[in-house]
């Protein structure tokens, strides 16, 4: 049997070490040529070295979007992407790679991807050059997005329209979204939290927490709170207090003085 090669392009050296450690355990007979952790150290990499048949890549990497190595060099062997992509984005890996894995990666999921790869392996080897425009892919999941502008909102038996624009922050509460508009309207949103924040800018909007998408207009400022983190006070006083964990306290300073 030919022995068959991957290699992982992974920047957090914990999460690479799992993905191959699965990877073996499902087929131990493969061989990990190299665990790549930025964007250079890849190009760099496939500059000197022989195509391998398959490639993990992770799409945010330290040194930035891994879509950056399509435009310096050619990648022939087929690419198993790990991603927090939304849905909507996803559509496009189903179209233009061999699978995509969202993190953290399960082992279900991982031999799916292995299974789908393997199908169609006879058909990539066959073909001098890549059978999926990485190319294409990196256009499609880089173009700019169209955010939602507005929500319908119901009040008794008529409906009404919400301008996104006029929205000053939205909550999670008892399985419920709601949106408060800067004039200190309460309206329900008809979907959950997640999928909101999905359609917002993130311009615009920042998920403060698990309970709160805030506006930047509706920041007035912030205090040091303990452990870390921080308190978000809004021009629009919240029932709750808006917490930033310390984890994302700096992603929150950054989106404000961006």
């Amino acid at each position: 049997m030919i022995k068959k090669h991957f290699i992982i392009v992974e920047d957090e050296v914990r999460s690479g070490e799992m993905l191959r450690d699965l990877f073996l355990d499902l087929r131990p007979e493969w061989k990990m040529l190299a665990h790549l952790k930025s964007i250079e150290e890849t190009i760099a990499w496939f500059q000197n070295n022989p195509q391998p048949d398959l490639v993990f890549m992770d799409i945010e990497l330290a040194d930035g979007n891994c879509f950056s190595i399509f435009n310096t060099i050619t990648i022939t062997g087929a690419i198993i992407f790990t991603t927090a992509y939304s849905e909507f984005a996803l559509k496009a890996f189903e179209q233009n790679s061999i699978d995509y894995l969202l993190k953290p990666i399960k082992e279900k999921e991982l031999g799916r991807a292995i299974c789908k790869f393997e199908q169609i392996l006879d058909a990539i080897q066959e073909q001098s050059e890549a059978v999926f425009d990485y190319q294409h892919l990196a256009k499609l999941l880089t173009a700019p997005t169209v955010y939602r502008q507005r929500f319908i909102i119901s009040k008794r038996e008529s409906f009404y329209k919400l301008d996104v624009k006029d929205i000053a922050y939205l909550y999670f509460d008892n399985r419920i979204t709601f949106a408060v508009t800067f004039s200190n309207e309460h309206h329900i949103i008809s979907q959950s939290l997640d999928k909101t924040e999905q359609e917002l800018d993130p311009a615009l909007f920042f998920r403060a927490n698990r309970q709160t998408i805030i506006h930047i207009e509706a920041v007035d400022h912030f205090e040091s709170y303990f452990g870390g983190k921080l308190v978000v006070k809004l021009t629009n006083p919240a029932a709750e207090k808006v917490i930033i964990s310390q984890a994302k306290a700096a992603a929150f300073k950054s989106w404000l003085n961006s």
